[in-house]
Formats: structure tokens, sequence, C-alpha cells
């Protein structure tokens, strides 16, 4: 068994259902950590610093990228946004599993840095669903719902980087949970992530 937990990264278009499968998994098994992303941006209404984002002043954040205190981070309206190293690396140490749930681009920044990360996309069955699903929930306009659906495109190009992906049926966000939870859970058994196997079944 490998000792060293596993940095799960998973990516996914806007209306994939990222948050529901992610909220799934963390109900199921006690293996996984979330990982709290950082921003500058200021806090919304209801929103609590170090649950929902650890909130960081713009010159702190800078200053924590130019350290290389950040696994990974975009700009996006002027703010930005990142994982904390602080946020992960010890959890990972102490045997834990660490889920990011972040952006294309910075899930291919993270698989530079940790080249064993296993990165994981969620994904509606197809492309009507997902426009469905977007249109749905009544809180974005026509121009929103198309720049979203133009970045799914985007996001899409990426999918042969990832190293597996797991498909959020309407309904099923509980047996997608379940499938990721699989991902890992034999990925915790992969031969290259358990090197000294071998010494200690002969040693014990």
């Amino acid at each position: 068994m490998s000792k060293k937990g596993i940095l799960v990264v998973v990516s996914g278009p806007s209306g994939a259902g990222k948050g529901t499968v992610i909220a799934e998994v963390m109900k199921r098994s006690d293996k996984f950590d979330y990982s709290v992303s950082a921003t500058t941006r200021p806090p919304r209404p209801g929103e609590v610093d170090g649950v929902h984002y650890h909130f960081i002043d713009h010159d702190a954040f800078e200053n924590l990228i130019m350290t290389g205190m950040t696994l990974e981070y975009t700009e996006y309206s002027n703010n930005y946004y990142g994982t904390l190293r602080s946020s992960v690396e010890g959890k990972l140490d102490e045997g834990r599993n660490v889920m990011l749930e972040i952006e294309v681009d910075g899930a291919m920044q993270i698989k530079t840095k940790f080249p064993d990360a296993v990165l994981i996309m969620v994904i509606p069955p197809d492309y009507k669903t997902l426009e469905k699903r977007l249109r749905d929930r009544a809180t974005n306009d026509e121009d929103d719902i198309n720049r979203r659906l133009l970045r799914a495109c985007d996001e899409m190009r990426f999918f042969y980087r990832y190293d597996y992906y797991v498909v959020n049926r309407d309904g099923e966000a509980g047996r997608a949970a379940e499938e990721l939870i699989g991902i890992v859970e034999s990925e915790t058994r992969s031969t290259r992530r358990n090197p000294g196997f071998t010494t200690d079944f002969f040693i014990n």
C-alpha cells in the first residue's frame, strides 16, 4: 500500500456538476481532504475564510507566487486564484488523498509540478445535456451561456491530457462519485506507487 497520499485534480466544463460529485465523494469516503483555493477577490456575503476560499490580499498573493508557495494560479478579472502548497503537501505526506477542483490551465500546471497527480475530467454525457443544464439554471443570460459553451469546447481539447474521465449523468452524481473513488483506490495499488513493496514483502 502506498504510504503517501494522492493528489487528485478534478476539472470539467461549467455545468458538468463537478462540485456535486466532489460533495458526494466527501460524504462517501473518509480518505479524502478537499483543498480550499486561495483568491484575492473580496468575500461575497455568506462566504467564510478558510471554508469557501482563503482570502488573501493582492500583494501577499504575488509574494506567494514569487516564493514558489503556489502550486498553480490564474488571474481572472484582476484577481488571482490558486492553490497553496501549504494546503496540499503536508496532507499528502500524512497519507491523505487531496482533492482539487480547478480549471484546465491550473490542472496542466499541477501536472508539471506533480507528475504523479491523478487528473480526472468530470463531464456530462453529451453536449446537449451540458447546454440544457446551463439553460435550466436560469441564472445566466444568453451571452454568458454561449461563453460557457465555447469555453467547454476549449476545455474538451485537453481531454486526452487527463488520466481518467467520469461521466456525471442527470441524477447519478452518487454513481459518478463511486467511480471517482474507485479510480483513486486503484491508483493506490499501482505498482509504480509502491516501489518498496517487494522489499517489505520479503523482510516481513
